[in-house]
């Protein structure tokens, strides 16, 4: 059984909603070969990074940058993890109340650093709250989660 990690700071109602969306399209019923499970970035650990076969990230765009907790997760996670991880697939998603560019080159920046393997670009949910945010989030754990039960990632 594959892993796919789900690592999504969501302090708000809305962005529990997105990453629940994201757990019910990576645990579709026609993926057969992949568990996924959430951990907000300050419960994720090193060993849980170590343990995945892929992972997604979630987070807000907070000042223009990544949430404080999805930086912590990395401050914890980077070294640890550096030489053990390559070529990781790896996918994005921001709740940005503006552009999220900001958010999105930061987090790039840090994920090109340890080698990870984007599936897709950036998911960047921006401006006033919109329901069609959950059936993106919900795509985009389904097109990781079917990537890997297939072997494409």
């Amino acid at each position: 059984m594959k892993q796919l990690l789900l690592v999504a700071h969501a302090p708000s109602e809305n962005t529990r909603l997105m990453a629940e969306a994201v757990l019910r399209g990576a645990n579709h019923a026609d993926i057969e070969a992949v568990q996924c499970r959430w951990l907000t970035p300050l419960n994720a650990t090193p060993e849980d990074l170590l343990g995945c076969d892929a992972i997604i990230l979630g987070t807000t765009e907070n000042l223009g940058y990544m949430s404080g907790a999805l930086k912590d997760f990395f401050d914890r996670c980077y070294y640890p993890c550096l030489a053990q991880t390559e070529a990781l697939p790896c996918a994005l998603y921001v709740r940005a109340g503006h552009d999220g560019t900001g958010t999105c080159r930061a987090v790039e920046t840090i994920c090109t650093g340890l080698r990870w393997r984007w599936i897709q670009p950036p998911l960047v949910c921006r401006g006033d709250w919109d329901h069609v945010f959950l059936q993106q989030c919900e795509t985009l754990g389904m097109t990781m989660a079917a990537g890997l039960d297939v072997g494409i990632y």
